[in-house]
């Protein structure tokens, strides 16, 4: 499952990225997340099967989401991305997923 994770600039994706790699090696889910700016997003999208967002991002989140919908990719917000640990990422991952009938 190939999961975009958005943040303003991209660097604290990078962080939540590493996070979520190490949750989901742990648990044996095959998962291959994608840091990413805002700005970069976009042109992501349709090689994404789930988008996190961080809840900083404010009013491009809901441009961010029309997107994601449009790309027909399960979208979620990350209320607090830079103090979430791997498992909470994971399983709001898995979530998304599931909610939008995909499976990992």
């Amino acid at each position: 499952m190939r999961v975009l994770i958005v943040c303003g600039a991209g660097a604290s994706s990078t962080f939540v990225a590493q996070r979520l790699r190490r949750a989901a090696a742990a648990r044996g889910v095959d998962v291959t997340p994608v840091p990413s700016s805002a700005a970069a997003a976009p042109d992501l999208l349709p090689d994404a099967d789930v988008v996190l967002a961080g809840a900083h991002l404010g009013g491009q989140l809901a441009e961010l989401e029309a997107a994601a919908a449009a790309a027909a990719v399960p979208f979620a917000v990350l209320a607090d991305a830079a103090r979430a640990d791997g498992d909470e990422l994971l399983d709001t991952t898995l979530a998304a997923a599931a909610a939008a009938g995909r499976t990992s």
